[in-house]
């Protein structure tokens, strides 16, 4: 009938919305469907499940597409945990694409059926790094902090676009003559952004990492923009993403430094993943709100016992120099004088760096505990029941801020 519309709940009549949990339902399992995938595609391949491939391992994506799924089923209105489900996806596509394309042109050479789709399906892992921008841009409720950065969400939309359209051209000028060569990851070499033969693509490469880049700064300085102007529960999410952010950034550069210097493989993997998970928990307890108020709780432990752990270190370090190369004491002596000495101090150590790191960083906690040692030395001089009353309740609204304070005293003097 004209002029009439009908709303058809999420899931109903068959039908597939996007935001229903029906389809978090279908996202998810189709990842679970290419992580099995993964394992047959890993042995064809002669590789194993840990070469990441320039992706996200595959006995990592699995946990982090059922935190992108718990996330998006409980919050479907929100399109951050779309974001992260879709992310997974092609994460995994991307993986065992990878995988099939070293089968079929390094192994078999080219004798597989399908190869050319693996070859077009392997760069859409590289469009995490987009996702990601816009979880920052996004953050938490789905929108830009404010509308004028609405330019970095086009800008990423139009970085995600030029990626995948002209990533296609050159695969497809490559497959159809007969000239696809295949990195060990999977990748054309066409795409590395180092063969000669690719031309412009080369500059186009590195432009577009740089746009990235440009766009996840943008992104992070209009969400500090936001949090000044922010109060309450938003200034406590904030302070989650600052806090995964913060942690996926040091993980990072420690995972440069030692693929810079030692190359060591393992603990550059250890240092990424590590930080992507940070990454993920923080926005995740930010988004869905669970133990918000914990995170100056978190920041200051994190500060403090960083801070504790490098100064026992550094004396750790000084005991041993000092009984080794000046008192010239056996190196057992010294181990066990260091040892002792970073005993003694921790716990005074710990307990007066953290008052310091909650003055600044955790002031709540720092002045709820000042209040505390105030009223009870207060209250050993105290005589007058009525003043003790007064402050107990004073203490009290600066400390917990109660809608109300009652306080019942029993008829034999006693409270």
């Amino acid at each position: 009938m004209a002029g009439r519309a009908s709303v058809t709940p999420p899931g109903a009549g068959g039908r597939l919305r996007l935001g229903s949990p029906v389809a978090a339902l279908v996202l998810g399992g189709l990842v679970l469907v290419l992580a099995v995938a993964a394992v047959p595609l890993a042995g064809l391949a002669h590789q194993s499940l840990n070469a990441a491939n320039g992706s996200v391992p595959v006995w990592v994506e699995v946990p982090f597409a059922v935190g992108a799924f718990v996330l998006a089923s409980r919050k479907p209105g929100n399109p951050l945990g779309w974001i992260f489900l879709t992310g997974s996806v092609l994460s995994m596509f991307s993986e065992d694409a990878a995988y099939y394309a070293v089968a079929d042109y390094r192994l078999h050479h080219g004798g597989l059926p399908l190869g050319w789709v693996a070859l077009l399906a392997q760069p859409s892992g590289v469009l995490g790094l987009v996702l990601i921008g816009l979880i920052c841009l996004l953050f938490p409720d789905g929108r830009p902090p404010s509308p004028r950065w609405r330019w970095v969400l086009w800008a990423y939309a139009g970085i995600g676009l030029v990626w995948i359209t002209w990533t296609a051209v050159i695969t497809v000028d490559a497959v159809i003559g007969h000239h696809p060569q295949v990195d060990s990851n999977g990748q054309l070499f066409l795409l590395s952004g180092n063969d000669p033969a690719a031309g412009s693509w080369n500059t186009a490469y590195t432009l577009i990492f740089l746009l990235v880049a440009v766009c996840l700064v943008a992104s992070l300085a209009g969400q500090v923009a936001s949090w000044r102007r922010s109060s309450g529960e938003r200034r406590q999410q904030l302070k989650w993403l600052a806090a995964g952010t913060a942690t996926l950034v040091v993980c990072a550069a420690i995972a440069t430094v030692f693929g810079i210097h030692s190359g060591a493989t393992p603990i550059v993997n250890a240092c990424l993943l590590a930080g992507l998970v940070a990454f993920w928990l923080c926005v995740g307890v930010a988004v869905l709100r669970y133990r918000l108020f914990d995170i100056d709780r978190v920041i200051s432990r994190t500060l403090a016992y960083a801070i504790v752990t490098g100064l026992l270190v550094g004396v750790y370090a000084g005991v041993v120099l000092l009984a080794t190369e000046v008192l010239q004491l056996r190196s057992t002596v010294a181990v066990a004088a260091a040892t002792l000495a970073a005993a003694a101090l921790f716990n005074p150590l710990r307990r007066r760096v953290q008052t310091i790191v909650d003055r600044r960083f955790n002031r709540a906690r720092y002045d709820t505990d000042r209040i505390i040692a105030a009223f009870a030395a207060r209250l050993q001089d105290a005589v007058d029941l009525d003043s003790v009353r007064a402050d107990l309740a004073s203490s009290v609204q600066q400390t917990l801020e109660p809608a109300h304070i009652s306080l019942w005293i029993r008829a034999d003097g006693r409270q």
